[in-house]
């Protein structure tokens, strides 16, 4: 068994991907020596009754290390893994047993057949000489569904994330107990889950998978709904240094409206990146499959820390404003937006017919 196929050997990687691989490979072959063993870190997917979408990653872990220790790495450690990619991994989806391959830095994301039905199940990983992992996943049924598309970094989560310094700060350095959530932002989810049994979440963010698990935990203690992630890969890829966080964000919201179709969705970010373009985007792309549009306002001083300079008053409503059969709203905090969401009428209004909050 080896860490690494001729077929990603064959890749034509960046330079600076090839230089991350070859390392990997070296400490890998060393710990594997010193009887480090392959063990998965699954993550919550989605699907329809038919089909699911398994996501995990593959990593070497020491020989007395418990399964759980892997969510429970905080800090800078989580930035320390050893993948382990083409190395061959067993899905088990009730029923049935699928096999898979890791990709390029040990990760599995795998569309496979399955006959599940709505609402919450679980899937298996096993990998040879481990104990096998259970994760989560959030089946959709065939009728219209409401779902969120909600950003982590600003909307749901206070982090200043393109300050470098305060995002290096808050990633590998500040303990998850003392991160901050957005106010509102929770019961924002919540009402809309309450008033749409069956609804479904998503974070999409442009944040590492390394700290894939302290974003749950985060997620779990302040209230959110639960639902899967769709984050990206730390360091060099295939074509460059970095990866494009926005490139990253259109290709998940674009698969969703694509893998879903029986959800209408309400897609949630803030106006300190690119989110109001991008959720205009999806919104041309596919008016009948997007609801509504909630945007969090940073205030003028976040603006800086976030930019550097404050947003043009000119462009507050975003470059690209959402087409006029799709509401858009936009309010500094979750309370704000669920007033103007009810306004707009995609929240139903509270008893007495007033639009108001608290």
């Amino acid at each position: 068994m080896t860490l690494s196929s001729s077929a990603l050997r064959r890749q034509r990687l960046h330079r600076a991907a090839q230089l991350e691989d070859a390392a990997n490979r070296i400490v890998a072959r060393l710990l594997r020596w010193r009887g480090w063993r392959p063990r998965v870190l699954a993550y919550c997917g989605y699907g329809t009754t038919n089909r699911v979408r398994v996501l995990g990653r593959v990593l070497l872990a020491p020989p007395r290390s418990r399964q759980r220790d892997l969510q429970t790495i905080r800090g800078w450690r989580r930035f320390l893994a050893i993948t382990a990619p083409g190395f061959p991994v067993t899905i088990e989806i009730g029923d049935s047993s699928h096999r898979v391959t890791t990709a390029r830095g040990g990760y599995i994301d795998a569309v496979l057949p399955a006959h599940l039905a709505p609402g919450w199940s679980h899937v298996q990983f096993i990998v040879e000489g481990s104990e096998r992992t259970s994760a989560p996943v959030r089946i959709v049924g065939d009728g219209p569904h409401i779902g969120i598309i909600s950003d982590i970094d600003d909307t749901v989560m206070i982090t200043a994330l393109p300050r470098r310094f305060v995002a290096l700060w808050n990633t590998f350095g500040r303990r998850e107990a003392a991160r901050r959530p957005v106010p509102g932002m929770a019961a924002l989810y919540q009402m809309i889950a309450a008033e749409n049994l069956g609804s479904v979440v998503v974070y999409v963010s442009t944040g590492p998978w390394n700290v894939a698990p302290a974003i749950d935990g985060f997620l779990s203690r302040h209230g959110y709904p639960p639902g899967p992630l769709l984050l990206t890969d730390w360091g060099p890829t295939a074509d460059g240094w970095f990866r494009s966080g926005r490139a990253h964000k259109r290709t998940e919201l674009q698969r969703l409206i694509t893998e879903l179709p029986q959800v209408s969705w309400i897609l949630v970010g803030d106006d300190g990146q690119h989110d109001p373009e991008l959720y205009c985007e999806v919104a041309d792309y596919a008016p009948d499959q997007v609801r509504a549009i909630a945007i969090r306002e940073l205030t003028a001083a976040q603006q800086i820390r976030t930019h550097g300079l404050p947003e043009p008053p000119t462009s507050k409503h975003g470059a690209s404003p959402a087409p006029p059969s799709v509401p858009e709203v936009r309010g500094p905090n979750g309370l704000a937006l669920v007033y103007a969401l009810r306004k707009r009428g995609v929240l139903l209004p509270r008893p007495g017919g007033k639009a108001t909050v608290g």
